[in-house]
């Protein structure tokens, strides 16, 4: 059987291998494929992964002899998997490669807002502290953690995690989700609205799916109901947050400070208007890409071919 990766380059730049795969199904590797491309490179395989190109149902109803596909990440839009299932293909994804990569730089974004590591990281290095009057300076606040409340909307893996730091750090925690399951042991918690959770929050943590009911949930409206010292950080799906509005909120002093992983659009258009917003971090959705994260993905990826092949697929999406 033949397997088509329509874009393996994010997953596997060169410092991971493919070879478990190849030891499964005859294996032909694209670095980037776009969605006009789909049916000419696959259109002869029974097997593909994907990461973020598009297999839509025009392109299903012409890749005739495809049974399975495999999706290289946790969020599966990009597939359209009613489309499939009508065709019999079954669809996979990876449920939880990256749950400490991406909690980890949640608080890397965060604590960059905190103590702006880089910023006077480069002051040194422009001999700023040299030519200082006093032993000590910084050119931003500096904020502590501990006593503050994180606010975690969406609360599975990757927001418990996220929240285990929090309050290893001596925060408040607090969470919405459209499922409250048995709750953390932390002194404190409680299950909130959104509305609520945004008040009182000094640090907002978006860590969900990204839904036809949840697009565009923190805009304007929502921002203006933060407090003016409390930062917000997004390394779920960037259509959560609408840029313009936070960009607006950022510049006028709604809210003191954004850290985020994530674009509304990806690769975002140039000029994007978060990139010269005051005080915000912008990361080329790397929360996910550490070599722990990818090697864990990439072995998921294989054990989902494998038990496909065997009549016993997991992590069936849909």
């Amino acid at each position: 059987m033949k397997l088509v990766v329509l874009d393996g380059h994010c997953l596997n730049p060169g410092d991971l291998s493919w070879d478990a795969l190849k030891k499964l199904v005859d294996v032909e590797v694209y670095d980037r494929t776009t969605a006009s491309e789909v049916v000419v490179r696959a259109g002869d395989a029974e097997l593909v992964m994907t990461n973020k190109t598009l297999i839509d149902a025009a392109s299903l109803e012409r890749l005739t002899r495809l049974k399975y596909i495999g999706v290289l990440a946790t969020g599966f839009n990009i597939v359209d998997v009613d489309a499939a299932r009508g065709r019999g293909i079954v669809v996979t994804n990876i449920p939880t490669y990256g749950t400490a990569s991406v909690a980890q730089h949640a608080f890397a974004l965060l604590l960059e807002l905190c103590h702006h590591v880089g910023l006077h990281g480069e002051a040194v290095r422009d001999e700023e502290w040299s030519r200082s009057a006093d032993w000590s300076f910084w050119k931003m606040p500096l904020v502590e953690l501990a006593g503050k409340t994180m606010g975690g909307i969406g609360f599975g893996r990757i927001g418990r995690q996220t929240a285990r730091i929090a309050d290893a750090m001596g925060m408040r925690v607090i969470a919405n989700d459209a499922i409250e399951t048995a709750p953390p042991p932390y002194e404190g918690f409680r299950w909130v609205e959104v509305n609520e959770l945004l008040a009182e929050s000094d640090v907002v943590s978006l860590h969900c799916p990204l839904t036809a009911d949840n697009k565009g949930l923190i805009n304007a409206g929502r921002l203006r109901r933060m407090k003016k010292t409390a930062f917000l950080i997004n390394t779920s799906r960037g259509p959560l947050v609408v840029d313009q509005d936070l960009a607006g909120a950022l510049n006028a002093g709604v809210i003191a400070g954004a850290g985020l992983d994530v674009l509304s659009v990806e690769p975002p258009a140039s000029g994007n208007p978060l990139f010269s917003t005051k005080n915000c971090i912008v990361t080329p959705h790397i929360a996910w890409a550490t070599k722990e994260a990818r090697a864990r993905l990439m072995e998921v990826a294989v054990r989902n071919v494998a038990s496909f092949l065997e009549g016993r697929a997991e992590n069936v999406v849909g």
